[in-house]
């Protein structure tokens, strides 16, 4: 698994289901179960770091928040380096405790760095999710378009045959 789908993942889990947002790290036992699942160490520290990380990163992607916001979690990083096939090649040594937290916020500034504005909030205002548009035209808008796309096309003729 990427660090780009851990980052969104991550961003995603807090989905709205039946008009309620729902959290679905609120606990212990699913955080640990989620740093499993994408081959992390499910410790509390490592479950605590990830939420509070996950919170700062959508408040910076919805521009609520600044990217210093997302200094916890980067704080103490540092690369380290070693002969490889090609060359060198560069590796994070990730602080103990926070290591999902740290790759998360690393995708997000890679992707903020080499794709720019790729990585968005959900057009749809009643949806929570996000997503990283990977067309040519960068034009996506919505998490998926057989649900909040097709949703917000549907919402706009209605309106627009109602007012014709």
């Amino acid at each position: 698994m990427t660090d780009e789908t851990l980052l969104l993942n991550l961003l995603n889990t807090t989905p709205v289901v039946e008009g309620t947002q729902r959290d679905t790290l609120d606990n212990a036992e699913a955080g640990h179960d989620w740093l499993r699942e994408h081959g992390q160490e499910p410790t509390d520290d490592e479950w605590r770091a990830l939420v509070s990380a996950r919170n700062a990163l959508q408040g910076v992607v919805r521009g609520h928040s600044t990217p210093q916001s997302l200094r916890p979690y980067v704080d103490g990083i540092a690369y380290r380096a070693s002969l490889a096939e090609e060359g060198i090649a560069w590796a994070p040594d990730l602080p103990a405790g926070r290591t999902a937290a740290a790759r998360a916020v690393l995708a997000w500034d890679k992707l903020r760095t080499d794709n720019p504005g790729r990585l968005r909030a959900c057009a749809n205002p009643e949806c929570r999710l996000f997503l990283i548009d990977h067309s040519k035209p960068n034009s996506a808008r919505w998490c998926s378009m057989a649900v909040c796309g097709n949703r917000m096309k549907a919402r706009r003729h209605y309106q627009r045959t109602r007012q014709g």
